[in-house]
């Protein structure tokens, strides 16, 4: 749910309904106005009733103050007051600030429930009333001319309840799983596109389109690493890119594999991607990793500090990105992370994946157990692949996760041809000096088929998407060859 920011935001709703567990858990303190809170300060306690004609009186002073200075500022009270209401609307309306009004609509039973908990209930006939004016509020907000009335259902839980789901203007990613169960990205790693580097990039964007992938990844360095191609060879900057990409208007998922967190400071790396997100209807993932070329990072000036070290700042990445796109600006500390606030627009306009890559077992699988999405697994060799599933599942398993909350990946570099003479064409043309029989082994050389009866035993192992980069891709006819592996 992405709510205007600076905004004025007013909580509607009865006592125990979960208004200010749902302001503390998406603003930072000093952007809510409550009026307990005041009472508190005023009075005795935030129970205080005899205090709160001058809570009131404060409280009308901060909004007014704030919302003039153009602050966000969230008003914490029951918000069933018209009159109170609408000078709040009045004084948004005279700032230039969107006002926004937040509709509690949780089940009575359960306010009832909590307000029995309290030191200090509620009056039971007081309550009574405040749930019939909730029942009855919401075709009055809407008349009242808020430019947006959100209705939050449900109980709250884990920093609060949820608001309800606003449907995305943009087409949600179409389900592209394969017959074998498997989801395949396409990641670009090549560049040559010759003079003509936009068109050859939407070209090929629109080929793995038609060709069923899920998605479209590039690797993100700063020279052409030696395993792909020669360091003179085009590599462009990903995010960059992946902006041009999305205009083209397909319905793939785009993102890195991977970003290296040493490259550019990970909250940097959240606002490419929530912007990217906010710009393809939420068809957004990230692949972060800890990178490993020292090359590049001494050829532009930037530090490549000891293994350990940037591990650490691969978890830390993972927090933070994961922190900036949640709901609200407050602050977070959590994980070694500390943030004093959350501000960070636009939203991403769907939850953005993180997949973590690498396979180093005590350290990067563990990191992807506890925080990333998907790990992605640098080997499609099947005994290898199941010893690191295995390792994956044992971390999550000490870390109280499920497993089923990590996704398995895997990066396969395969060489494709269409028949038997195709591919053994490919593998002399691509081996160099490597043996021909050693080469093919290692890219799995085999016609379409022989590659989704190799993909069929990774989906049997629980690999779920398959990033493939063919060694040998040279434009979109290339991708469009690949077509039956996703069928």
């Amino acid at each position: 749910m992405q709510l205007p920011d600076p905004a004025l935001v007013v909580l509607v709703g009865a006592s125990g309904s979960g208004k200010s567990t749902w302001a503390a858990a998406r603003y930072r303190e000093q952007e809510v106005v409550s009026s307990d809170a005041l009472r508190g300060v005023l009075g005795s306690g935030t129970h205080d009733l005899d205090a709160s004609i001058d809570a009131f009186a404060v409280l009308e002073t901060i909004v007014s103050a704030r919302v003039r200075r153009g602050l966000t500022t969230v008003v914490d009270t029951l918000g069933l007051d018209p009159v109170r209401r609408q000078a709040w609307l009045a004084a948004a309306r005279g700032a230039g600030m969107p006002a926004v009004a937040v509709l509690l609509d949780t089940p009575e039973s359960e306010c009832r429930r909590r307000n029995g908990a309290r030191d200090r209930p509620v009056p039971a006939p007081v309550l009574a009333a405040q749930l019939r004016s909730v029942r009855d509020v919401r075709p009055v907000l809407d008349a009242e001319g808020w430019d947006l009335v959100v209705p939050v259902t449900g109980d709250v839980a884990d920093g609060g309840p949820a608001p309800a789901a606003i449907p995305s203007p943009a087409a949600a990613a179409p389900d592209r799983t394969s017959s074998l169960g498997l989801r395949s990205v396409l990641q670009v790693s090549r560049f040559p596109w010759g003079e003509r580097p936009l068109p050859w990039l939407t070209d090929v964007a629109r080929a793995a389109d038609e060709a069923g992938f899920a998605g479209l990844a590039l690797m993100d360095h700063l020279i052409q690493v030696p395993q792909v191609g020669r360091a003179w060879e085009p590599i462009p900057e990903p995010w960059v890119t992946l902006g041009a990409i999305a205009a083209a208007g397909t319905g793939l998922e785009l993102g890195t594999l991977c970003t290296p967190v040493t490259f550019r400071p990970a909250g940097v790396t959240a606002k490419a991607a929530a912007t990217l997100s906010a710009l393809t209807g939420g068809r957004t993932f990230v692949g972060v990793g800890a990178g490993w070329f020292e090359r590049e990072h001494a050829a532009y000036g930037i530090g490549f500090p000891p293994a350990r070290e940037r591990l650490d700042e691969l978890e830390r990445a993972v927090v933070t990105m994961k922190a900036l796109w949640a709901a609200g600006t407050k602050a977070y500390d959590a994980h070694g992370v500390v943030l004093p606030e959350t501000t960070s627009y636009p939203r991403p306009a769907a939850r953005i994946p993180v997949v973590v890559g690498g396979s180093g077992e005590r350290r990067t699988l563990r990191i992807a157990a506890a925080h990333g999405d998907a790990c992605n697994l640098r080997t499609t060799d099947e005994d290898e692949l199941e010893r690191l599933i295995g390792v994956v599942h044992a971390h999550c398993a000490d870390l109280g996760r499920d497993r089923s909350e990590v996704a398995v990946t895997v990066l396969d570099l395969p060489v494709v041809g269409a028949d038997r003479d195709d591919v053994w064409s490919r593998v002399e043309r691509l081996r160099g000096r490597t043996p021909a029989a050693t080469y093919a082994a290692r890219t799995h050389a085999a016609t379409v088929a022989g590659h989704r009866d190799r993909w069929a035993r990774l989906a049997g192992l629980g690999v779920e998407t398959v990033f493939v980069a063919t060694p040998d891709l040279g434009g979109p006819e290339d991708v469009l060859a690949l077509r039956g592996l996703n069928a």
